[in-house]
């Protein structure tokens, strides 16, 4: 089979947007794709998939997957064609995550010290009190620029119109950008002039932006403050990623028995004494940051880091409490944050979601649950969810039973065909579904966004489950201009 047979035969399901295809035509921004690969054989393609993964193998580009029996550690699986994103759509998505940052910045800082949102009745109090990541330790703490998000990953989705959806806001320890960085370098060296004919943005520069950032926070007004990266250690599923960040910022990567806090200090142990730390890039989630005031049997944390924070003598990213902001329930009224802070309309629109803590809703997504994808409020990573048109009726009444007696912890959603995008498998081309990570990092001069972000692609055949951990892989994703 010719690659020109290859992709007359690509076909996409109908009520499905394809990002490549539309009604039948190849979509402008794919042209140059197209057309290089309409100028390579299948063999020649088949050698740059395998190349694809021979070079993560040797780079050691891994997750985990605790639940595997086979083996925990996988390569991140690759497809060799990349993602396009136009510049204009680019834009309208750029302006729209900038916008819900500063809402959920202004709401945190909010939430942790007037509460005003709660006076004024436009979040149930009760929603964040029964909040398990509200953190009533970190009320009234001052943090460096009333910044609180400094790293995050907002997942989109495009609709069946193609309308881009935030879908969740990772606000804690979001992961995946040693991925796209990652995906690039490979992708330079499959397709190095398609990639500079096309006026790709870059994205390399990620790393530097990130470590000016933190530098910034720095406590003491010093010209080169200490930032360490904290990981949880090496059995962590995103410890290549802690450190592949480290060695590109140039930092120390620790864990917690390599801090100490003295005076309300924190100093890191090195072979010529101990060395204040001014700001910590933490990998590690708040209930194990501090064995002395959240989880005792935490050998991950330092003892006394809350002591420290709270004197404003070293920086966290991110804050302490930011999950209270990334809550599964919290997500339904970040629209209704931004019209209250910033007095604007959202630019980016959430994807319809149901309290199932409300009685009307919870009975309309009974009635249609063969229709909702149902989500635990605090899991991630495809876990604890529900693919309403995957499921039998046992597992409708398992969720039920479940949804009945803890109501606060489940949210539905109603199922969102996602976009397709050509991906090669088994030599030849198939649709498959994605959805989209872009990073951005908040500091004093206002939110940055790397243009592109992690593709996750649902390699799976019909799936609209992207995460690796559920057997998804991931694409270079291009903004062309």
């Amino acid at each position: 089979m010719s690659v020109e047979q290859l992709i007359q035969q690509y076909a996409p399901k109908p009520h499905q947007f394809d990002e490549m295809l539309y009604n039948h035509s190849i979509r402008e921004p794919y042209t140059k794709l197209v057309q290089t690969v309409q100028e390579t054989s299948i063999e020649n393609l088949q050698l740059k998939d395998k190349l694809a993964s021979e070079l993560f193998m040797n780079q050691g580009i891994t997750f985990t997957v605790y639940s595997d029996d086979a083996g925990i550690e996988r390569i991140f699986p690759f497809d060799i064609l990349p993602r396009i994103i136009t510049a204009a759509e680019w834009a309208h998505v750029e302006k729209g995550i900038q916008q819900r940052l500063k809402a959920l910045n202004l709401f945190l800082k909010d939430i942790y010290h007037e509460q005003q949102i709660l006076k004024d009745n436009i979040i149930p109090a009760e929603l964040i009190a029964t909040c398990p990541h509200y953190l009533r330790e970190a009320a009234g703490i001052k943090v460096p620029h009333d910044i609180y998000v400094h790293i995050s990953g907002i997942d989109l989705i495009r609709g069946e119109d193609g309308t881009f959806y935030i879908l969740e806001d990772n606000l804690r320890t979001p992961s995946g950008v040693s991925y796209m960085l990652e995906n690039r370098e490979v992708t330079k060296r499959l397709f190095p002039e398609l990639l500079a004919q096309a006026n790709v943005r870059m994205v390399n520069n990620y790393p530097l932006l990130l470590h000016n950032n933190l530098n910034a926070l720095s406590p003491r007004a010093i010209s080169n403050p200490t930032v360490v990266l904290l990981t949880p250690g090496i059995y962590n599923s995103a410890y290549y990623e802690h450190t592949f960040l480290a060695r590109q910022m140039g930092i120390q990567l620790v864990e917690g028995r390599d801090l100490l806090i003295q005076n309300h200090k924190v100093y890191m142990k090195t072979t010529s004494g101990l060395q204040q730390v001014d700001v910590i890039y933490r990998r590690i989630d708040d209930e194990y940051m501090d064995p002395m005031l959240f989880r005792p049997d935490s050998i991950l944390g330092i003892p006394g880091i809350m002591s420290a924070y709270r004197k404003g003598t070293v920086a966290l990213a991110n804050a302490f409490g930011n999950g209270v902001a990334d809550d599964k329930a919290v997500y339904a009224y970040v629209p209704h944050m931004i019209k209250y802070y910033l007095n604007e309309e959202p630019i980016l629109p959430n994807v319809p979601t149901y309290q199932m803590s409300n009685e009307e809703e919870r009975r309309h997504v009974f009635e249609n649950m063969h229709r909702m994808v149902v989500k635990r409020t605090n899991q991630s990573g495809g876990y604890g969810m529900l693919m309403g048109n995957k499921a039998n009726d046992e597992e409708f009444q398992k969720f039920k039973d479940e949804i009945n007696k803890h109501p606060r912890e489940f949210i539905a959603q109603p199922i969102i065909q996602l976009s397709t995008v050509p991906c090669f498998i088994n030599g030849t081309l198939q649709p498959r579904h994605v959805d989209l990570r872009p990073y951005a990092l908040c500091g004093p001069d206002g939110v940055q966004i790397v243009p592109g972000g992690l593709t996750r692609v649902a390699l799976r055949e019909g799936s609209l489950v992207v995460n690796s951990s559920q057997g998804g892989g991931s694409k270079d994703t291009w903004v062309v201009d």
